[in-house]
Order: C-alpha cells, then structure tokens, then sequence
C-alpha cells in the first residue's frame, strides 16, 4: 500500500514517539488537549461544564433530556471564533451517546443529532478524524431503532461529515461502520434503502487507497479491505443479516465464469473474474466463505434461501474461488452449511441446493424446452443433460462434499442425541436426488453406521439411542440393498481376507457387521433371496481360501464370520431357490464348469457384481442362476465341513460350520447335489477315535448327521452306521461325575432318536452294549458302576426332557427354517431308549457282589419316575400271551403251552421282586396310589403276585468270603435271640475293620460293614430296636420327620445306657472325609443318623467335630462343582461319583445332625428352671422397663448356656455355607460361567440351591435369631470387602425362605439391636448370644436396608411389632443414641410404605406414626448433640473446599459411616416429610427443628462456609421445597447469603448447590436485588481526616460495597435470563454505576470497589440480553478505555491510584468476556479495543502503519515483543509471531469445538498471579493478553465457534468466590 496522502500534515518528519500529535490522532491514550490560557476559553469552557452538570441531576423524564441538549447548544454555541475545539469533549461525547438511549423518544434522538452536526461543523474534518473514537460509538447504533424522522437527519450527518474523513482514520472503523449502516438496508421498500445502500458504497469508495484501479463500473482493485470488513460484519452481526443479504445481492461481484470459454472472448474479458476473484478473497479467502456459511445456518428461513439464490447466482460450484482460492477445509465448511439446511424438508431450499450442487442449466434448444420438467422424456438430449449435471458435481462437488459429511459424522460423537442425528438426516435428504445420493452415500454408509454403534457405548440412556437409531434407520431404508450387501461383503474381507489388519481391528470389522444385521432391516425380498445368499457364498470362499493359506490365525474369527453366515442364512427363505418345475433333477447350466471354478474366480464374480454395478439388479443380472447358487453354497459349506472333520478343528468352529451347513440343507431343494459320501467318511473318520472330542465338536456331528438324514441325503443305513460311534461319544458325557453337558447330551440323543423315528432301536442298543462292556460274568463276575451311573443320568434327563414348542415345532431359532427336524420328547417316549438298557441295570440286583448292585439299590432309592419304571412292567408283562389268557379265562389252574415264554416271566418277576426287595417305601407308595387306565390290558398285579416263585436255594459263594460273612453276621446279629452276643464287644473289633475298609479297594464294602457295625451297637441296649429310616434325599422329607420321631423316642428311653466307645466318632469322621467313601456316601449318613441317637448324654461334644468335618466336607465338594462349570470345553475325565450327589449327602447328614443336637438343647432348656420376676409388664420386650434397672444374673455360665453356645456354633457353620451354596450362580457370580452348558448348570444349581434353601429354612425355623445375626454378619463381611452384589444376595435370600418372613425377622432383629444397646431390657430367653460381631448401626442400617426392600403389603404384618419398638425405645432413648438418625430413617421408610397401602385404621396409624417420627426427631436431636459440633470428626465439619465430600463417592459405604452422615439421611427423608407426617403442623415443626439444629449451627459455626457440604445443601434445597416452610428455609439461605463469610465456599458447592438455591430464593422473594441495590452508598469525600480512624472507615465502607457488588454478582448468575431486567438495569445505569464510578482512592467507599462493579458487568452481560443492555455502553467504554489506558500511566498519578491491580485485572476480564459473547451492540465499538478487521492478523503494506485499537496501542506501550514495529513491503515477521504466540489460546477456542475468553481458560492465558506487584501483573498476564486480544479476537470469530456460556459463568464464579481479592479490616 502506498503512503496514505495526509499522513505528513499530521505528523511531523520526526519519530512517532517524539512527537505526541500521532498518539492523540491514534487513540486518547493522553489526556485532554490542553485548554489555552484564554479569558474566552475559559469561559466558554465553564459555559460547557454548567450545563452537563444538568445531566447528572435534573434529568427525571425525556422533556428534560431535550432542555439539557438544548442548554448544551446554547453553551457550545457561546464559542468565540477563533477557538474551534471542544472542551471537556471526552463528558460531552459520552452524554450525546447517553441520549441517544433506544428507549427514548425520538424528539430527544433528533435533538441530539442537531447538537452532533454543530460539534462537527466546529471541529471540522481534521478534527473528527482524530475524534472519531470519541464520537461515532455514540452514533453507530442509531439506525437499529431509529424512527422515519430520525433516519434522515442521521443519514445527513453521515454524508456531510464522515464520507471526507481521512481514510487512516476510517479504515479500523470500517466494520462498526458497515454493522451501522446494515439496519438502513432490511425493508428494501422503505424511503431510506436506496440512499442507505448508495451511502455504503460511498464509504467504500471513501477508503478506497490513492492508486486504485477500477475493474468495473461498481467495483476496484483498493476495495478488498472493505469486503473483508463486509464479511466479519456479516459472521458476527446476526441480527444485521437481512441488510447484509440485501447489499450483497446487489454489489457481490459475480464469481463464476462459464464452464465452456467461448474463443471470441478478449483476454480483459477473461481477466476480470479473475481480478473480481481476488477482490474478495484477498488477504483471507476464508471469510467469505464464512460469511456464507453463517447465513447458511441462519434460523431464518428467508435468510437461507437468500443466500441460496445469492450461491447459484454469484458463487458457483465450479468458481476459481472455491476449487483454487478457498482451502480445502473451507470448501467443506461452506457445503457443510449448504446441505445442513436440508434438515428444515424445506422444498424451496432444496431446489436452490440442487440447482447448485448440480451445476447450471446447459441452453435449452428448440426441440426439448424445459430441461428438467419433463423427466418421462427419454431423448439423448435429456440423457445427455442429466449425465452432464451429474458429471458436474462429480468433478466440483463429491470429494469435499463426502469429507465435509464424514467429518460431520465424525464432529457429532460428544453431543446430544439431536446433534448425533442431523448428519444422518442430512444424509437422507440428499438421497432426494440421485445424482447426489448415488455418488455421497456409498462412501458414507459404513461411518454412519459405525457412528451409530459408537454412540450406542455412550449413550446417556436408551431412549436417547432409540431415537438416534430411529434417525439412523430412515437413512438405511433409503439405501439400495445392493450398496448395503457390497459394503458388509467390503467389510467381511477386511476382517478374514489377507491383509496386515490386528485380530483386534478385524474383530471391529465383524462387530459392525453383527450391528448392522441386529439393529437394521436387512429382511427385503431383494436382500433375503438375491444378496445374502451372495454374501453367504462369498464367506465360505473366502473362509475356504483363508484357510488354504493358512493366515487366518485367531479361531474366534473364523468362528464370528461363520456365526455371521448362519444369521444370513436364517433370513433367506426356501423360495430364493425354486425348484425345478418339471421336477427333474437336472443338473443347472454350467455347473460343471463353476464346481470347478476357484475361489478366487467366484469372489471376483461377486465383487465385480457389487463394485462395478453397485450390486444393482435393474443395470446388471446376479453373477449366478439360484441353482447355481443352491450347487455352491452347498459343495462350499461341504467342504469346509469334511475339511474340519479331518483336521479335527477345535469344537466352536467346527459347531458353526455345521450350523451353516445345517441351515443350507433345510433350505436347498433336493435336486442340488453334493458329495455326501465323502461326508459321512469324513464324520466316521472324526467319530472313530478313541480319545475323548470337545461337546460342541460331538453335538455338530450328531446334528450335521441327523439333519442330512431328515433332507434325504442319505440313508437310514448309513444313519445307523453312525449310531454306535455317536452314542460311544455320548456316553462319555454322561459320566456321574461330569455334570457339565448332562442335560444337552440327553436333549442330542433325542434329537437324534427323533431322526432314526421311534421303530428305530439302534441308540437303545447302542446303550446297552456300552453298559456290558467291561463286564464278565461267571464266578468271578464283575460289573463295574459307572456305566450305571450314567444310566441314572440319562434316565433322570430323559424323563425331565419336555422340549418347548419352539423346539417341538424344529427348533427354529437354532436351524432357521421349520423345514427342519422335530424333537420327540424323551418323558413321552422314553421306553424307547431306556427299556432293554434298564432291565440290564436291575440284573444287577440279583448278584449282590458287583459294584453296580450297589449303584443300582442307591438309584432306587432317589428314583426320579417310580411309575414309569412300573410302566414298564406292565408293558412287558401284557406282552406275555400265557398271562392275558390267564386273565380272560379268570378260573382253573394255570395252562402252559409250549410255546410260553416262561423263563421271561420269570425274569421280569424276579426283576421286580429285586425291586421290591431294594427299593425304599416310596416304592410301595407309587403302587398303591397310581392307577393304570382301563382300557389297557395288563394284569392286575395280584395275577402276577401268584406267579412270583419261593426262595432257592443259594448258591456257595466261597470265593466272596468276606463279603458273605458279613452278610451273615449281619443276619446273626439282627436275629430276635442275639442279646447274648452283647458280652463280645463285637463293635469294637467292627469299627476298626470299618475304619481300614477305608484305604480297601473297593468302597462297596463299608456298606456291608456299616450295616453288622450299627447291629452291634444296637446289642449294647436292653432291647434291640428296629433301626430307623435313613433319609437319604434331598427330596423326602416326610421320612426325615420319620426320623426324628424315631430318635425321640430313643432319647426318651433313658435308661441305662451306655456311651459308645471312642473309636466310633473316629472312624464316622475318617469316613465323612474319606475319597474312597464317596460311592457309598449315602450309606455314611444313613449310619450317622442311626448312630446319633446312642450318643444322648454326650452329644453336645460331639456336635462340633462333626459339624466342622460336614461344613468342609461341603465346602471342599461345592468349589469343586463350582469350578467344574467354570471350565470350558472340558472332556470327561473318569472320576467315581458326581460332585452333586455327595454335597446332596453331606447336606442330609449336616441336617440331620443339627436337628439331634437341636432337640437334646431344647429337652435339657425344659427341664432347667426359669426364674421371672412375678410383675412383668407387657411391654414389648416382656420386662423392658423393669429390666432397666435389675442387676444382671451371675456371670459363671452355666452348663446348658455352654451347650447353647455350642449348638449355635454349629448353626453359625452351617448358615455361612448354605448361603454360599445358595448364592451360586446369582449376582456377579452367574458372569463367570461357561455358556456351552447352561442348561445343566441351571440344573444343577437350582438343584443345589434348593437344597441349601430348606436347610436353611429348617435352621431359620430353629434359632431365628442367632441364624438372622449370621446372615447379617455375612453381609457385613461383604460390605467390608466391597463386595455389593454379596451384599445385596442377603436381601434376596430372607424372602426366599419361608421362616424369615418380615414377621419373624423384624421382632428378631429388634431383640438384636436390645441385645447389644440395653441387654438388660431383654428377656433372657430374646438375647443374643453376641458370638456375631456386629455393632448395633451395623444391625440397624441392615433393618433399614431390609425394609425398603419389603413389600408395602407386608406392613400388615409388622405394623404392631414395629410401633411397640419405637415407643419402648423412646421410653430411654440413650443408648441408641448412636443410631437414632438411621432409625429415623427407618420410620420414614415405614411411613413412605403405609401411604401406599390401605389396612387397618390409617387416619389413627398414621397420626400414631407421625407422633413417634416426630419424637425420635427430638430424641436425636437431644441425645447426640455432639454430632453437630461443627468442629468435631462426626459433625458436619468436611474442610475441603475444593474438593466436596460425596463428590466422587466410594463404591460400598459402610453402616457406621451411613450411621453418623446425619444430614445424608435427613435430605432423604425431607421430600416424604408430607407422606410421613401428613399434617401441615408437624411438616412445619419437624423442618423447623430440622433448620434449627441442623442448618443453624452449620451457619453459626466459625469456620463457615466449609461447615456446608453438599448433603446439607442437598437438606436445604429439599426443605426449600417443602409446602408452607418458606419462613424457616429463606432466613437460613438470607443468613448464609449475608454472611460476610459466604465467598469462601468451594466452587463445586457453589454450582451444585448455592446458586440453585439462590434462584429459588429469589424466585420467591422478588424483594431481594432492590434491598441489595439500596445498601449501596455513594462515594463521599466530606470529612476525610487522615489516621487510623479514617483508614478503618473507609476500608470497612470499601469491604461492604464489595460484598453487597458480589452478593448482587452472585444474584445475577443464579437468576435465569433477563431475570433482573426490570429491577436492575435501569437503577444501575441511572445512578448506582456513575455514583460508584465516580469513587477515587481516597474516597469512602474507595476506588478499590471497582473490580466488584466490573464483575457485576460481566454477570449482566452473560445473563442479560443485548437489547437490554443498550443503555449500558456509554458508561462502560469510557470506563474500560479509562482502565486500560492507566495501565501505561505514571505511578501515583490520579489514573494510577484509581485504578489498582485487581481493577485492571476485572477490566481486562470484562473487555475479555465482551469480546468472546460479542452482544451485538458492543461489536459496534469493538474496534475501540481491538482491531477487529483482517488487520489484525495481515497488517498493511507500507511504513506508517500503526494500529489504533487501545490494547494494541497500550500493548505497544509495554513494549510487547514485535506489535510496535511496522514492516515493510510484504506482512511484517512480527505479525507470524504474534499468531503463533497466541496459537495456543486459538486452539483452545476451536479445536474444543467452543468459543472462550482468553483469559483464565484452559489453553489461554493463566490468571494466577499476585496483585500486590503491579509489573508482575504486566509481564505475567496484561503484556500477553494485549498482545494476543486481536488475533485471538480474530482467530476465535474465523472458526466460528459457539460461545461456551458455562465455562464463561465459571470463571466469572471462581473470581466472586474468590475471598482473597475482598478487603480485610484493619
């Protein structure tokens, strides 16, 4: 740029610095020009200062507004000629633009224009243009409320006075300029548009630099600046933005050119766009796509479509600004904007976005007007068009286009729903027109959807995910299907394809894919019959060739892709493949040549199919017929499936490739062929070895063979082959001892039965030949137990198998389609499998040697179906001809032919009299109860009883010595004579061999020897007993009642009995533990439960020992089956017995010895005497107050409370392991199972749980509290470990057990708490034993916990228990003084549940209630006064200001903690005080105690406000809501808001809870800002004496004013918006501001208030809106440009002394907040501050350039490193640093996505610094800020980010909570 013409007029040749006339042109930064010494001047001057002094006290309505200016007039009128200056002109300036407040009338606005016009007439030309920061701020505004008589005038003024102004002066004012003028031009039909429009273009030619070449008639290469200006105005100015369109339709030069050249255009033609081009794009081509962009994004519509029109028309697709100028990331912004305005469904938006997105028309020709109006015409030219339109944007549009759009999705991760959404919309607008959808929505789709998954993890809740996948899935409807199946087969071969991908991201990739099958519609008829069948072929290629080259490395991959190809395959329906309609199997053309093909040649049949043609089916055929495709899929899956086979891959992946080929061979008609022989060798080959496969690997062999069975694939006698090896596999799962797979191998076989149908009996001998496989007979027969074992296993499941009807129906959910094979269901048809296997079984009953005998009478024993094994029987035996004749002919002998097969009947009768022999009396039970129907023929039993043959005689058994000793030593010793073999002492010598029977091989033989020992024993007795029944099932618990009966009556016996001797708990011990008495464990019990009875006097000692053997003999079997099931893809091992049997053992055998112990405790407590005192009153507790005062009894424990404590003990044992059991499976435990055998693990569990359950009911039923005080203690010990899920389990057992109903449980935790607080009020027969160590909060905090867990219903049952308690304990409230608060509690929960519910007489209840809530209240209040000693550990003293207690609470909050947190508990019960205490009267009463005792000392306390936590102002704010409590609530917030102490409360509490609170406050007290405003007191100067008198005055008037400033502060901020408007606005700008404004250093109060003012300002401006704070801006320039500017002013100067360190520090801040929130009148005087036009950062070309914004100039001052040179000929270097030294604070503004103030923010500039030390403050914060405000001023408006309002109100909390910057007394 050249030397501005004038500059030497002003300046001398001098330096800038020597000469103070530059700096007086600049800025103001000096003083007031000084007065001449002339009589004429001064009294001109003193003519002047009269009359403003009528400003500041006689103005009270408008007249007195135009009285003033014209009292103004006369004195500026009063001028002698020869002065032409202004005195005082800074105050007159300032009133001018106070009377030109909006809200006056417009007779004052058109005064007050006459009194500009004169000053300007005065001053003249050179004058204004030095004054012009003085004078135009007033005026700029004028125009956005000016009235039709004001316009003209104000418009004259523009045109005399400021069109001639020196351009330098102009220029940094040109965008204050612009945003004035822009108002003139909104009604395009008013009388002032044209003159206002011709008036901006006059200013742009007035700044125009000398040298300017013109380039058209309107527009000149000088006018760039001016457009840059244009444009921030534009960006920033939103209301403005109707006059901005208006001028640029009219002056934006025309950008495009056309697409064609045409050769007779001159080379000055094609020039000139290029010029126009630079013309608004230099220095910053970003603006104007900025200034677009914005209005793009206008609320209005109108706004939108103009700036539509104005792109089609000025600024085409296609333009050289927007392919060469703009920057990439700006083309995308602007088409962001562009299609963002779609989501408005707006058609006359849309057309003008297509209009542009697609290019201009081409020239309509003659034959075919109309373009696109007649789309049916099918001309070439039509097509022709379109594919040029199309061709257009694909050239200009699609990149930027697809990246702006991705990175919108992308940019929308951290919003809210709403905002996630728009892209997607977007999106699904632009698929309104193909040309654009087509080419965009391909390479948008994935991240869309990807979006969509990412935002489903972070979703605040789920209805915020349904709506965004609402949105999501309108956009997939709009997809073709095509596009869809192409990118899941894109995404399949990233994930299982070659490539250089982690496990990791490929695993993403199936992810996706699995989203998108789940989430989306993926079910039309095109994509379930033509593309997922493609997709499915596509991934058995690819699979096939990945594993070809051996890459895929991670199993679960293959396994996810696979699972995929099966969820696809579920979706196609047999009509995807139509058969043939001759009927003929013919094979398909071409199949040869394709079965041949590669993989690699099909995927690129595929691919081509879905890139080249976009998977369309009306542009291109499917690459196969559907019978080709049928031929494929199935060679495909085959072979992957033999290859699996053959390689024996792991069981999951081999389970989902058979699930695939399963799903194709339901679906495939039967004409397309494959290789089924090599199949069935391949699952020979797999099935025929001999060591153990994985279950999955089994179960996909057995499914795979019997669905190719049920397609007609192959033959049944190819099935059957199968049968053996299948079944061998089977049987290994079966094994007692692995009850992992039990339920799903039963449910496999079935399915396979249901294959072979029912006539089929190859599985039953199958079975039977695995049951004889290791047995020999002869006289050293063996039959081995487990295959018995597993018999009961399959025979237990089979009998339990009741498919559902999904799986009835063909299990659809598992093969897809019900074409597929129904399973039969095995409790229906069980003799099919079972029968043969199971007389096989009962052989064995017959030869007592085998260890299968023993299995055998054991099963009997526990039978699962009774009947149907009877069933049986009668089957067979109405099979038999000779018995049917028999019965028909009802009389004679029995006739035998020859032909009868009696050695069968004599089988099964000998089988069912070893029945009859073995089994338990249950048996006998099924027999007499179930009926066979009528209509069979079977022979009545009586028959059948008449054929059962005597006795034989035995065979010798020489070689089985052992075993038939003992059994006749056992006959011996049972015979009626055997009393003299008591002398013998038989049993000793008997334990001893029992005892090493245990090391023996073989366990079957402690049976035997149980039995001969307990004989013996029985010989110590007078008179022999029959011995008692021995329960030995979980589930008979009628004999267990047998039992006890029995052993009552043995105890009762008491006669001369001896002990048994020592060796027998011995060996009942070694035996418990013993491995090798696992077998027989049954056995065990049964003898322990015999034995027990013997044991009467001395039972107490042994009950701990066996006790603690039980519990570990439990504990030790429950981890091992609970391990079992944790394990994955375990083979069988070949263990004895199953884990579950035995814990059911050792279960019956704990029971059984609890209960002896149980009824020998309560038979010796019966017959101890009981001393009661004879007067008890009947109270709760019995002798509750009588207690209170008796001694205690004597402290020697007698011999039943030892026997007591011992029974207890062993209760304790019990109850801990019995929850352990019962928790299995349940809370945080169930996540750690393995899911492959989830159906025997729920068996098993259940099973066992059930168990444990009613031994847990059976103790509860016994000892409920001691048994209550356990469970609580386990829970207590869970909270201690942080374990909350254990925890909460106790809450879910106490209502599953029928003994602790809250009626029995309530009472005994009352008796605990007593117990452990006043012992003494208990009866004795209620105490505790306290062997639990539990304090009483740990019981009380459990009872509150317990009760909101209750139903409300069962209040009935409580109700009396509950209020007795209270009122006994409020008789001496004391000693539960410790835990009144959580009582408290728990009779507000009492409440709560009443008030659901309608028994009893409520109004009487709840009132009883309400007075017993009310006196616990007192109670607490009185008793544990120290909790709220505020300094004490357990009141509410918390002194961490920053950092606020329950801010980040801990996982598990232990009971003492809950207990003490009085006030946590109170701000609980406050919100249901209505519900609880129901009357107005006592909610008002028991608040006030509330605040008194607990609000009160916390605001009383001296170290307040730390004393508040958040509790206690989560209490405050609930009291606040309460009905008719707003007296007590608003004097504690009023004491707390009062109190000089109040801002030193921590910032969190200040936004959580003070500023919530004072909103409410204020709400409903509207008197609370006009009390504030009227303690503020002018500054005064009367009688200021010097000392420390005057000193402490003023300080203390310094320290009032600025608390009340912050109390109004803080107002303000918690206020909504506008709340203050009406009370504050006005007071403050009509007297309170000028009055403290006008404080100094020496005043009272002082100048040191200013800092509060300021920070009054920014809570105004953050909470006000813009129109409201119009009046505000006079005041606030002047006073921020007098701050700022006594920065650079001497020390002790009157400047320097006003303002301090803190106020210039506030002053920035404001400036700061002003320029970040940008209201939009301050933007007009923005450039008083900063320079706010590209200056900022492209500094003009020449030497004389100096900046004249106010920081700029100050900044300069300081000596801020490189603002204050001016470079030369090109930007100058300092200008590069100064951008990078404010990078950071840049960043923070838009990479955060936020606009924020650059002072005290994260990025920007620290404001933590002393304000003791005035060049700290500079070098520290004020040089860098005044340095960088411009550019980031700049920057931050350049990226166009929206302001962060709550980090701006954050900062401004931080400094009025700051106590440090208030004034302390002297």
């Amino acid at each position: 740029m050249a030397l501005e013409p004038g500059r030497r007029s002003v300046s001398p040749d001098s330096s800038g610095h020597d000469s103070p006339v530059p700096r007086q042109w600049r800025n103001q930064l000096g003083t007031e020009d000084a007065p001449p010494k002339d009589k004429y001047h001064r009294k001109y001057a003193s003519g002047i200062e009269r009359a403003l002094t009528l400003f500041d006290t006689a103005l009270q309505e408008w007249a007195d507004y135009i009285s003033f200016l014209n009292r103004l007039l006369k004195a500026l009128q009063a001028r002698p000629s020869s002065i032409s200056t202004i005195p005082v002109k800074a105050t007159v300036a300032k009133r001018l633009s106070q009377c030109l407040n909006p809200s006056l009338p417009s007779g004052v606005h058109q005064k007050t224009l006459e009194v500009y016009s004169y000053i300007f007439s005065v001053i003249g030309k050179d004058g204004l243009s030095k004054d012009l920061p003085l004078y135009f701020p007033g005026l700029a505004s004028v125009l956005s409320f000016a009235s039709l008589t004001v316009r003209a005038p104000y418009l004259d003024l523009l045109e005399r006075y400021f069109l001639d102004l020196d351009p330098r002066s102009l220029r940094p004012a040109m965008k204050s300029v612009v945003l004035a003028l822009l108002p003139g031009l909104e009604e395009e039909t008013s009388e002032e548009f044209d003159r206002t429009l011709r008036l901006v273009e006059r200013f742009k030619t007035a700044i125009r630099p000398p040298g300017s070449e013109d380039i058209t008639e309107a527009h000149s290469s000088g006018d760039d600046f001016f457009w840059q200006c244009f444009f921030l105005a534009s960006i920033t100015g939103h209301s403005r933005r109707t006059g901005a369109l208006a001028y640029l339709l009219r002056s934006l030069p025309h950008l495009g050119h056309a697409l064609q050249p045409e050769s007779s255009k001159l080379a000055s033609d094609t020039e000139t766009p290029a010029k126009l081009s630079r013309l608004v794009t230099s220095p910053e081509p970003g603006l104007l796509i900025r200034c677009f962009a914005a209005g793009l994004a206008d609320d209005q519509l109108l706004i939108q479509r103009g700036y539509l029109d104005l792109l089609v028309t000025h600024l085409p697709l296609h333009s050289a600004v927007l392919q060469t100028s703009a920057k990439s990331g700006d083309l995308e912004l602007l088409l962001r904007a562009a299609v963002g305005v779609t989501v408005r469904r707006e058609m006359s938006l849309n057309r003008r976005l297509w209009s542009w997105l697609l290019g201009p028309e081409p020239p309509a020709s003659a034959e075919h007007e109309g373009g696109l109006d007649s789309p049916t015409s099918t001309s070439t030219h039509f097509h022709g068009f379109l594919s040029s339109r199309t061709n257009y944007f694909e050239e200009f549009g699609l990149q930027p286009l697809t990246r702006a759009l991705l990175a919108m999705v992308k940019s929308s991760t951290g919003g809210n729903a709403a905002e996630r959404a728009r892209p997607y919309r977007t999106c699904l607008s632009l698929m309104d027109r193909w040309e654009i959808g087509g080419l965009v929505v391909p390479e948008l789709f994935l991240p869309i959807v990807d979006s969509v998954r990412e935002f489903k993890a972070k979703a605040a809740s789920k209805a915020d995910f349904t709506e965004v996948l609402r949105s999501a899935s309108v956009f997939f409807d709009g997809v073709e299907s095509g596009l869809i199946y192409g990118e899941i087969l894109a995404l399949m071969a990233q994930a299982i394809g070659p490539g250089d991908s982690s496990v990791a991201e490929r695993r993403g990739k199936l992810d996706l894919i699995r989203f998108i099958l789940t989430h989306f519609n993926v079910k039309e008829e095109e994509m379930i019959t033509i593309h997922a069948p493609l997709t499915v072929l596509s991934i058995l290629c690819m699979m096939e060739e990945t594993k070809n080259n051996g890459k895929l490395r991670d199993a679960s991959l293959s396994e996810a892709a696979l699972s995929i190809a099966a969820s696809l395959l579920e979706l196609v329906p047999e009509r995807a493949f139509p058969i043939d309609p001759t009927g003929k199997s013919v094979p398909p053309v071409g199949s040869e040549v394709l079965a041949a093909s590669s993989n690699s040649e099909l995927l690129k049949k595929i691919r081509t199919f879905y890139v080249a043609d976009q998977g369309n089916l009306e542009a291109a055929a499917p690459p196969f017929t559907p019978q080709n495709l049928a031929q494929l899929l199935l060679q495909k899956a085959c072979d992957l499936n033999r290859s699996s086979l053959r390689r024996r891959e792991p069981g999951p992946e081999m389970s989902a490739k058979s699930r695939v080929l399963i799903l194709l061979l339901s679906k495939l008609p039967e004409t397309s062929s494959f290789d089924a022989n090599e199949l069935l060798a391949a699952l020979h080959d797999c099935l025929a070895s001999d060591e153990p496969i994985p279950f999955t690997t089994y179960s996909s062999t057995l499914s795979l063979s019997s669905q190719m069975y049920s397609a007609n694939r192959i033959t049944a006698v190819e099935l059957s082959d199968l049968v053996v090896p299948l079944v061998r596999h089977a049987w290994a799962y079966l094994s007692a001892s692995e009850p992992k797979y039990h339920v799903e191998t039963v449910r496999t076989l079935w399915l396979l039965q249901s294959a072979l149908t029912l006539s089929n009996r190859d599985i039953e001998a199958a079975i039977c030949s695995l049951m004889l496989q290791h047995d020999s007979t002869g006289t050293f027969a063996q039959r081995p137990s487990n295959p018995g074992r597993s018999f009961c296993v399959l025979w237990t499941h089979t009998l339990q198998d009741n498919p559902s009807g999904l799986e009835r129906r063909g299990a659809k959910a598992v093969n897809g389609d019900t074409k597929t094979l129904a399973r039969l269901a095995g409790m229906d048809h069980y003799e099919v499998m079972l029968t043969r296997p199971l007389f096989l079984m009962l052989d064995a009953l017959t030869d007592e040697r085998t260890q299968l005998f023993m299995t055998v009478k054991t099963w009997l024993n526990s039978l699962v179906g009774m009947d149907k094994l009877f069933g049986i029987f009668i089957t067979k035996f109405s099979e038999l001809a000779f018995l049917r004749r028999r019965q028909e002919s009802k009389s004679g002998p029995a006739q035998f032919a020859e032909d009868d097969d009696l050695n069968l009947a004599l089988y099964y009768i000998r089988s069912l009299s070893s029945i009859l022999r073995w089994a338990p009396e249950a048996a006998w039970a099924v027999l007499a109860k179930r009926s066979v129907p009528s209509d069979a023929c079977h022979p009545p039993l009586s028959e059948i009883s008449k054929l059962v043959p005597g006795e034989e005689g035995s065979e010798a058994r020489a070689t089985q010595l052992h075993r038939a000793a003992l059994t006749v030593l056992h006959q011996i010793l049972l015979n009626p004579f055997a009393e003299h073999f008591a002398k013998l002492h038989l049993e000793n010598i008997l334990i001893g061999k029992l005892q090493q029977s245990l090391n023996g091989p073989d366990p079957y033989v402690q049976v035997l020897l149980l039995d001969v020992v307990f004989a013996s024993l029985k010989l110590r007795e007078l008179v022999p007993l029959e011995p008692p029944t021995s329960p030995t099932h979980e589930k008979r618990m009628v004999q267990l009642d047998a039992a006890r009966s029995s052993r009552v009556s043995l105890t009762e016996r008491h006669m001369v009995m001896q002990p048994p001797p020592p060796a027998l708990l011995k060996c009942i011990l070694a035996g418990l533990s013993s491995p090798s008495s696992r077998p027989v464990l049954d056995s065990w019990v049964g003898f322990l439960t015999e034995c027990l009875p013997l044991y009467t006097d001395s039972v107490f000692q042994v009950l701990i020992p066996l006790v603690e053997t039980l519990c570990r003999q439990i504990g030790n079997t429950f981890s091992n089956l609970r391990s079992l099931f944790r394990v994955t893809d375990q083979t069988p091992s070949q263990g004895s017995i199953g884990p579950e049997t035995t814990l059911i053992s050792l279960l019956n055998g704990l029971e059984q010895v609890l209960a002896n112990g149980h009824d020998r405790l309560l038979a010796e407590e019966a017959r101890a005497p009981v001393v009661k005192s004879p007067d008890q009153p009947q109270g709760f507790f019995g002798n509750m107050v009588s207690g209170v005062f008796s001694t205690d009894a004597p402290q020697t424990r007698s011999a039943t409370a030892n026997d007591r404590l011992t029974v207890l003990l062993a209760f304790q044992d019990a109850v801990r392991i019995c929850f352990t059991i019962w928790s299995w499976g349940q809370g945080s435990d169930a996540a750690g199972q393995d899911a492959t055998s989830g159906a025997s693990l729920n068996y098993t569990s259940l099973r066992m749980r059930n168990r444990a359950r009613r031994l847990l009911e059976h103790l509860f039923a016994a000892e409920t509290l001691e048994c209550l005080e356990t469970v609580i203690g386990i829970w207590r010990g869970a909270l201690d470990s942080a374990d909350s899920p254990k925890a909460a389990e106790v809450f879910n057992l106490l209502p599953a057990l029928d003994g602790s109903r809250p009626k029995h449980t309530i009472p005994a935790l009352f008796n605990a708490i007593y117990s452990r607080t006043n012992p003494g009020a208990l009866d004795p027969s209620r105490r505790s034993t306290l062997t639990i160590e539990l304090q009483d909060t740990d019981l009380v905090i459990f009872m509150v916990d317990y009760t909101r867990s209750l139903e409300d219903d069962t209040m009935d049952e409580i109700w009396q228990d509950c209020t007795a308690f209270l009122k006994d304990l409020l008789g001496n409230p004391f000693p539960h003084r410790q835990t009144l608060p959580s009582l408290l509690e728990f009779t507000a929960i009492l409440g709560e549940k009443v008030d659901n519910t309608n028994f009893g007489e409520q109004r009487k209840m709840r009132r009883e209630l309400a007075d017993l809530f009310l006196r616990l209240l007192t109670a607490m209040f009185t008793t544990r006064p120290t909790s709220f000693d505020i300094s004490g550990p357990s009141g509410l003293s918390e002194k961490r200001p920053n950092e606020p207690p329950q801010h980040s609470p801990p996982a598990v909050r232990l009971p003492a903690e809950r207990a003490d947190d009085v006030v946590g508990i109170l701000s609980t019960i406050v919100p249901n005080l209505p519900k609880i205490l129901v009357d107005n009267d006592r909610i008002l009463a028991a608040a006030t105690a509330i605040s008194t005792n607990v609000i009160g000392p916390a605001l009383r306390a001296k170290s307040f406000p730390d004393t508040f936590s958040k509790a206690t102002l989560v209490l405050l704010q609930e009291l606040s809501r309460l009905p008719n409590n707003q007296k007590s609530w608003k004097k504690d917030v009023s004491d707390a808001f009062n109190d000089a102490r109040f801002f030193g409360a921590s910032l969190p509490l200040v936004h959580a809870g003070w500023l919530p609170l004072l909103k409410q406050w204020t709400v409903a007290d509207k008197e609370r800002m006009p009390d504030l405003l009227a303690r503020l007191t002018p500054p005064t100067t009367a009688g200021i004496v010097f000392g420390v008198g005057a000193t402490s005055a003023r300080l203390e008037a310094d320290r009032k004013t600025q608390l009340t400033l912050r109390r109004m502060a803080a107002l303000v901020l918690a206020g909504g918006r506008d709340a203050f408007v009406a009370d504050l606005v006005p007071a403050i700008v009509a007297d309170k501001l000028p009055e403290l404004l006008s404080a100094t250093a020496t005043s009272s109060p002082s100048s040191t208030t200013r800092a509060e003012v300021y920070m009054l300002l920014r809570a105004l401006v953050l909470r006000t809106s813009a129109v409201h704070l119009a009046p505000l801006w006079p005041v606030v320039n002047a006073e921020l440009h007098a701050a700022i500017a006594s920065v650079v002013a001497p020390d002790h100067s009157p400047a320097s002394d006003t303002y301090g360190n803190a106020a210039v520090m506030q002053a920035c801040k404001l400036l700061d907040l002003l320029v970040c929130v940008a209201p939009d009148d301050f933007q007009l005087h923005e450039w008083l501050f900063v320079t706010d036009t590209v200056d900022a950062v492209y500094r003009p070309q020449g030497s004389g350039y100096q900046p004249v914004a106010l920081v700029d100039e100050v900044c300069e001052e300081l000596g801020a490193v490189g603002l204050g040179s001016g470079g030369g000929g090109e930007a100058a270097p300092a200008v590069v640093q100064a951008t990078v030294g404010s990078s950071a604070a840049a960043a923070s503004s838009s990479s955060l996505g936020q606009r924020r103030p650059l002072l005290g923010t994260l990025g920007g500039i620290s404001d933590e610094v002393g304000m003791e030390r005035k060049d700290e403050l500079v070098a520290k914060v004020l040089r860098p800020f005044f340095g960088q405000l411009s550019i980031y001023a700049f920057e931050s408006t350049y990226a166009m980010a929206p302001v962060d309002w709550e980090g701006c109100v954050a900062g401004l909390v931080r400094d009025v909570f700051d106590e440090r910057s208030i004034v302390k007394g002297l």
